[in-house]
């Protein structure tokens, strides 16, 4: 999930890597170069955001070379999608669109971008309304629903920009309602302009239940959800030179607590242990990895109570990040509370002690008279 590969075409795109979610590779001759840039997995923080698009496609733009955009994403921060849509569009002739799997909700707008667009004539262009999550007061959502509405004339916006035939209050009806088009539903609006040859893409669709997120995600789609993810064998680890790989128990369980130690997620090494089993030394590196990646993403998640139980389920970073997305967007409504954040309170003052005016009259009347009050 979540990755972003820009390179000449060469071949097929790189397989993932676990550690990576981001690659980058450049190859072929100039006389016959063309760009291809795969946008596989969510659109913004939680995946690729417009800005580092941007800068790695202008990294290898040489300004005469088609570019070929490929899309298989669920969607996610629209604006970052409207940026890489008007990216796509300032490029002009030279840029193709290309839905492999599926394009929604912001991929969709991204996707429209592009000069000229090109659906498999298996995948699908979800359209709908924007959302987001808030807290704050009445006014606060007020604003917030305000935000929401004229996010939605960007987004009409975007689609009338590649298909400025389309009938408004259709296609207004359509994002409203949530619209799964194929391929030849998105040429007959005008959102597509040909249909491609079908091809079998499923790499990020699930990443978190995403899809389930939606109202009207096809059966189809959902099925793949419930399929194992196809994984590339891992290469085995060299020993470093002149170190023999630890194959010993105890060895190993004195890495993990020293690794885990060092890395300030002394919590985790009980996790750690379960998990691998202590099998080889390279298990336990890659688990060691894997769990500093998984404390990382909940503490930026302000999550981080959650770090041991995903370690101790096994999850990998990249499961951890759809599970936290989820948690994140999906609390069951709104939550209306009059009371500040214990942290964010406001540090009490120290005031000075006021004075006793009875005590300080009754001391005086005893002095003068030798009675104590």
């Amino acid at each position: 999930m979540n990755r972003l590969r820009i390179f000449n075409k060469a071949g097929d795109p790189p397989l993932p890597q676990d550690k990576h979610w981001y690659s980058l590779k450049a190859s072929g001759e100039a006389e016959a170069r063309s760009i291809e840039v795969y946008v596989y997995g969510e659109i913004g923080t939680w995946g690729i955001t417009a800005n580092q698009f941007v800068r790695d496609l202008a990294a290898l733009d040489d300004g005469v070379s088609p570019i070929v955009v490929a899309f298989n994403s669920i969607g996610g921060d629209l604006f970052d999608g409207l940026a890489i849509h008007n990216a796509l569009s300032r490029l002009g002739e030279r840029c193709t669109g290309r839905v492999d799997a599926l394009a929604a909700s912001a991929a969709s707008v991204a996707v429209c971008g592009a000069h000229k667009v090109v659906i498999a004539s298996n995948a699908m262009l979800m359209i709908h309304n924007p959302w987001t999550y808030a807290a704050g007061d009445a006014e606060d959502l007020r604003k917030v629903a305000t935000a929401l509405d004229q996010a939605l004339e960007v987004i009409i916006a975007a689609y009338k920009a590649k298909s400025p035939n389309i009938d408004e209050v259709e296609l207004r009806r359509l994002v409203n309602a949530e619209t799964w088009l194929t391929a030849s539903e998105a040429v007959a609006l005008g959102l597509a302009d040909e249909v491609g040859e079908g091809v079998t893409v499923k790499a990020c669709l699930g990443q978190g239940g995403a899809l389930q997120r939606y109202q009207h995600a096809p059966q189809a789609l959902l099925a793949q959800l419930e399929e194992p993810p196809e994984q590339p064998p891992e290469p085995e680890p060299e020993p470093e030179p002149g170190k023999p790989p630890i194959v010993d128990s105890a060895a190993l369980a004195l890495l993990i607590t020293q690794s885990c130690n060092t890395a300030g997620i002394s919590n985790l090494i009980e996790p750690i242990i379960n998990t691998t089993k202590l099998v080889d030394e390279a298990t336990v590196n890659a688990a060691i990895s894997n769990a500093k990646a998984v404390r990382d993403l909940c503490v930026a998640a302000r999550l981080p109570e959650f770090t041991q139980q995903f370690v101790a389920s096994g999850l990998t970073a990249e499961a951890v990040r759809g599970r936290l997305f989820d948690k994140l967007v999906s609390g069951g409504g709104f939550e209306i509370d009059n009371s500040l954040p214990i942290n964010d309170d406001p540090a009490p003052k120290t005031q000075a002690k006021q004075p006793d005016t009875n005590a300080i009259y009754a001391a005086r009347r005893a002095a003068q008279t030798g009675v104590k009050a």
